[in-house]
This record gives C-alpha cells, sequence and structure tokens, in this order.
C-alpha cells in the first residue's frame, strides 16, 4: 500500500490566496540608493501543524519612484501572524508584493527562521527572478 503524504498540495499553496493588505508608498527624492528594512518580531503559523513561527524577516531594495511607507509595511507584515503559510512562500510573497507596490531597481527579501524541532531556516528571494515565477 503506497504511503500518504504528510503534505499535500493544498499545504504547499496554504495561505497564498490570501487577500494581503495594500503596502503604501511614498514619492522617492533621491536616486541610487538602498533601503533595509527589519522586522525582528516576525510571527505566522505552520499550514500543516497549526505551530508558531517566528523569525526575522529582512527587506533590502533600491527604490526607482516609490519607497515603502513604514507603518502599512508593519500591518502588511502583520497580516502573517495567524497565517498557516509555509516560510519558504511568505518570503517570495513578500517579495512579490514590494515588487509590486514599488517597482524597485531591485529588491531582495530575507527570512531567517528560527529553529524548531532544531531546525532553523534561511529563505532568500531576489528580484529580479532568475528562473520562472510561479503561476
Amino acid at each position: 500500500m503506497p504511503k500518504q503524504p504528510r503534505y499535500t498540495a493544498e499545504h504547499a499553496a496554504a495561505g497564498l490566496d490570501t487577500k494581503f493588505p495594500e503596502i503604501e508608498t511614498w514619492a522617492n527624492q533621491f536616486p541610487g540608493y538602498e533601503i533595509v528594512i527589519d522586522d525582528p518580531e516576525f510571527t505566522s503559523v505552520c499550514p500543516k501543524t497549526g505551530l508558531p513561527d517566528f523569525g526575522q524577516i529582512t527587506i533590502r531594495y533600491v527604490p526607482r519612484k516609490l519607497c515603502l511607507e513604514l507603518k502599512s509595511l508593519k500591518e502588511y507584515l502583520q497580516s502573517y501572524r495567524n497565517l498557516g503559510i509555509f516560510q519558504e512562500n511568505i518570503v517570495n510573497q513578500v517579495l512579490e508584493d514590494v515588487v509590486k507596490w514599488t517597482k524597485p531597481v531591485w529588491a531582495e527579501v530575507k527570512g531567517d527562521f528560527r529553529p524548531r524541532g532544531g531546525i532553523s531556516t534561511v529563505v532568500i528571494a531576489k528580484w529580479p527572478r532568475s528562473g520562472k515565477s510561479r503561476g
């Protein structure tokens, strides 16, 4: 008898159909500089176990015409707090949304997640992407 998979396609896509809040922006006044934003108290939920995930999200980007407004970014990141979503999907979704709202020269999102069960995870996604995007 074939073994049932522990993680299903539904687990893998969990949280990605969420309507995330809009991230407000403001007009950039200067060219050619980098912005680094840290959220050292990021939380979400594992879609399989329901256990909390804790980590640090770091957003790095070079703005073109728009910069992220920090209060709305904070509210956006807090929308993940009770959401069942894999850590890899968090990082990639945040990157997609940062790019959507700011259209930067380049961007990088890093998720450094605390150990659970003795394993920690670091996920880094960069834009422009080098491979095919999802969907």
